[in-house]
């Protein structure tokens, strides 16, 4: 019987020895955690997470990567629209594509020196712009493209 006894308290001792030594270990690495590592361990989580992110879309790139296809030009630009006679004075008469028609307001605002010198977004009217304007003396180069946009049919 005391044979018995001796394992069961040999047993016991082991058992008794590895809970304490577990839980210095969980105490003692929390508060180095927590105390002076807070620096370091950001910075190598944020090194650890571009490597798992870049993995994956290094997989899906070659799955997704389509054919280069050759972009074409919407035809709603591309549609000749007639000036009106106030527009016509700038642009000319002939029927133009919305993105030819900007073009040309701007190279006649360039030519005749029409830009605000103090803020280039503003465009100071002349005469025939004036018309196109609605009257105004000065627009905005955002504003200016809605009021052209009023005359093209």
């Amino acid at each position: 019987m005391a044979t018995a006894k001796k394992p069961a308290a040999a047993a016991k001792k082991p058992v008794a020895k590895a809970a304490p030594k577990a839980a210095p270990k969980k105490a003692v690495a929390a508060p180095k955690k927590a105390a002076a590592p807070k620096a370091a361990a950001k910075p190598a989580a944020k090194a650890a997470a571009p490597k798992k992110a870049a993995a994956p879309k290094a997989a899906a790139k070659p799955a997704v990567k389509k054919p280069a296809v050759k972009r074409t030009p919407n035809a709603a630009f591309m549609k000749p629209l007639t000036p009106s006679a106030a527009l016509a004075e700038v642009v000319g008469a002939k029927p133009l594509p919305r993105t030819e028609v900007t073009k040309k307001v701007w190279e006649y605002i360039k030519k005749h020196k029409l830009q605000n010198p103090e803020n280039k977004r503003n465009i100071d009217a002349d005469d025939k712009l004036k018309v196109v304007f609605g009257g105004k003396k000065q627009v905005s180069m955002f504003e200016m493209t809605k009021l052209i946009s009023g005359h093209l049919k």
